[in-house]
């Protein structure tokens, strides 16, 4: 993997370990030379993993949106900064961008951003790696209801284990460098 976009609140929430593993994520991708596809912001979660891997030579790349400059503070030492018109556009940059993805703790956007990268690949619109850096058990009931998903029959187990879940970082890259596409969706409809 050449590089990895990272999913993650523009805050960097009310516990220490996040912005840590944050950083700690960031590090990692530097020493892997894995660049980094991000959404721009110098704060928060999103500063966090970006000066992770500037602080260790890596490279980043932010695509924000113009409308989003001023809001989410645009990082000022990025390696490359996209400027896009819409939400749309930077999910779709960061994914061109992109050969996986990475979520960390965050809030609506950060499981926008996940959700529709795994419909994108439940549907072959790629078949890149996802992962989820599940700090201190943040994604569980997630993970749980996406769980329910499956029990209930809206979602066939192969969708389930598209997601690579670890509280490691380096188990986490080291599944994503491993991972097997599951059979092309329209393929398993009829098991649902």
């Amino acid at each position: 993997m050449n590089h990895i976009t990272v999913f993650c609140g523009s805050s960097a929430g009310n516990e220490a370990q996040y912005k840590e593993q944050a950083y700690q994520l960031g590090k990692v991708l530097a020493h892997h030379n894995i660049g980094l596809v991000y959404g721009g912001a110098g704060i928060g979660l999103m500063g966090a993993v970006a000066n992770g891997t500037l602080e260790n030579g890596g490279t980043v790349t932010g695509v924000l949106p113009h409308f989003l400059q001023n809001k989410e503070i645009a990082h000022a030492g990025l390696t490359e900064l996209i400027l896009v018109d819409t939400m749309h556009e930077r999910k779709q940059k960061m994914n061109d961008l992109s050969d996986g993805v990475i979520a960390l703790p965050g809030g609506y956007g950060t499981l926008e951003e996940l959700f529709e990268m795994l419909t994108w690949a439940q549907l072959s619109l790629h078949e890149k790696p996802i992962g989820i850096l599940n700090i201190d058990g943040f994604y569980d009931e997630l993970i749980a209801m996406i769980d329910k998903m499956v029990q209930k029959g809206f979602l066939n187990k192969e969708y389930k284990e598209m997601i690579i879940v670890s509280a490691d970082i380096d188990q986490l890259i080291h599944e994503m460098q491993h991972y097997q596409v599951p059979a092309e969706k329209w393929a398993m409809l009829k098991k649902v």
